[in-house]
């Protein structure tokens, strides 16, 4: 059996299903005029685009063209591996960026105004502006903090995961270094009795 969830949108707002050239056929709900600045409303966890309803209109009153899609694994977004074991691979965070970059490109746009990200789409977004900062202008982030532009530059390459994102203590030891020396040594307990 079949169910037919039919649900009122708002005033202004709009629903339809764009091609993003990763695979996916992108349900997404929109609201403005076609033409104006773009913003791109990503939801989390576990939300849909319908999470953004109340704030779209206001931003398509201020003169806004708001695009609010369901991201990979979500709602009406179809085109992702859904099998139960499935393979997980289409969900790793540079292909997420793809989805997003795909479906700017998609709707014609190549540079939008914000990006606005709420608690996975908050993990989602300062990946799309720090990979693509010629589409991406800039970005609300949203019940998720940044981990930190270096560290997010750091896991680009594994060698650099290596010099910044770990304690003196884990790093590979250079050959100058014993294992003897301070550096190596994790750091004392002082707060432990």
């Amino acid at each position: 059996m079949t169910a037919s969830y039919a649900v009122a949108l708002p005033d202004g707002i709009r629903a339809r299903f764009v091609d993003n050239a990763n695979g996916l056929r992108m349900h997404l709900l929109e609201a403005g005029e076609a033409g104006r600045p773009v913003i791109v409303l990503l939801h989390g966890f576990p939300e849909l685009a319908w999470s953004w309803r109340t704030q779209m209109p206001a931003l398509a009153a201020a003169g806004y063209h708001v695009i609010a899609p369901d991201q990979r694994g979500y709602g009406r977004t179809t085109g992702w591996d859904a099998a139960y074991d499935g393979d997980l691979a289409s969900f790793r965070l540079l292909n997420l960026v793809r989805d997003v970059v795909g479906l700017v490109f998609a709707l014609g746009h190549r540079r939008i105004e914000a990006l606005v990200g709420h608690d996975f789409g908050a993990i989602v977004a300062p990946w799309c502006v720090l990979l693509r900062p010629d589409v991406f202008r800039s970005m609300v982030l949203m019940s998720a903090p940044l981990a930190g532009i270096m560290l997010m530059r750091s896991a680009l390459t594994t060698a650099a995961v290596c010099e910044t994102s770990h304690p003196r203590w884990l790093r590979p030891s250079r050959a100058s270094t014993s294992s003897s020396s301070a550096s190596s040594r994790p750091p004392s307990n002082r707060w432990r009795r």
